[in-house]
């Protein structure tokens, strides 16, 4: 493995251990849980030599490291039924939409039995099957 990989590697490592401590800070285990997968993942693959599979599995830490920073919220119980969230600045937030219970669903229109115009590509595809099928009958 050649030094730039290695330390791309070491920097994935290392940032993921940063981001299980940010993310699930006084949570003890969780961050045991985290560095327990964090290390295993990266020992079950030690001996790989592949570079593009080294290049596939740093990619995956930072993706990993990224959902982790935008997405985890912790809750903490304080009483029965409530509970304390810490929102970090980087977590993902969406807008909510409020539920209208007056919504009229309407059911998906069905397709009459045999119209191929209603497929994905027009019915060529089957029309091209049946073409293939008669001329080998023949």
């Amino acid at each position: 493995m050649s030094q730039s990989v290695r330390r791309q590697v070491l920097s994935a490592f290392k940032k993921l251990h940063r981001t299980r401590q940010h993310v699930f800070h006084g949570d003890e285990k969780a961050l045991l849980a985290g560095r327990q997968k964090i290390n295993e993942s990266f020992q079950q693959n030690r001996n790989e030599s592949n570079a593009e599979e080294i290049q596939k599995m740093i990619q995956l830490a930072v993706d990993v490291d990224h959902e982790l920073r935008t997405n985890i919220i912790q809750a903490q119980r304080k009483k029965d039924d409530v509970y304390e969230l810490r929102i970090t600045p980087g977590i993902t937030r969406l807008d909510n939409v409020v539920f209208n219970p007056d919504a009229v669903i309407e059911p998906p229109r069905r397709r009459k039995k045999g119209d191929k115009s209603t497929e994905c590509c027009g019915g060529a595809a089957m029309a091209a099957l049946e073409t293939d099928m008669n001329s080998r009958k023949k």
